[in-house]
C-alpha cells in the first residue's frame, strides 16, 4: 500500500520554554485555530496568526448583510419612484449606527 502522506518538513527543532511561555503558546495557537508547530512556523515566516472569529463576529456579519439588503431596497424604491421613504431610511440609518457602535466596542475599543 502506498503512503500518500508525505512529510514536507524533515528537520526537527526542539525549544525549551518555561511554564508561562508554554501557556501563552498554547492559548495563542488555540485562538488562531492552529497547532503549536503551525503557529510557530507562521511566526517564523513573518505572519502574525489572527484569532478565529467569535460567534459574535458571525452575528455582526449577518447583521451587516441585512442592513445592506435594506439599503439596496431603499435605493431601488427611490430609483423606481423618484422619492425616498424617509421613515424607513431613518430606521435603517439608526440600525446602521447601532451596529457601527457595536463593532467599534467589540473590535476597536481597548479593554483594561
Amino acid at each position: 500500500m502506498y503512503n500518500f502522506y508525505l512529510r514536507t518538513r524533515d528537520i526537527k527543532k526542539q525549544v525549551w520554554l518555561n511554564e508561562e511561555e508554554t501557556k501563552a503558546l498554547k492559548q495563542k495557537a488555540k485562538k488562531a485555530g492552529l497547532n503549536e508547530s503551525a503557529y510557530i512556523r507562521n511566526l517564523i515566516m513573518g505572519y502574525k496568526p489572527k484569532e478565529q472569529p467569535t460567534e459574535n463576529m458571525y452575528e455582526i456579519i449577518k447583521q451587516l448583510k441585512l442592513v445592506g439588503i435594506n439599503l439596496n431596497q431603499i435605493a431601488r424604491k427611490a430609483n423606481a419612484l423618484d422619492i425616498v421613504d424617509a421613515p424607513f431610511y431613518k430606521k435603517v440609518y439608526e440600525k446602521w449606527n447601532r451596529l457601527s457602535e457595536d463593532i467599534k466596542k467589540e473590535f476597536l475599543d481597548m479593554e483594561k
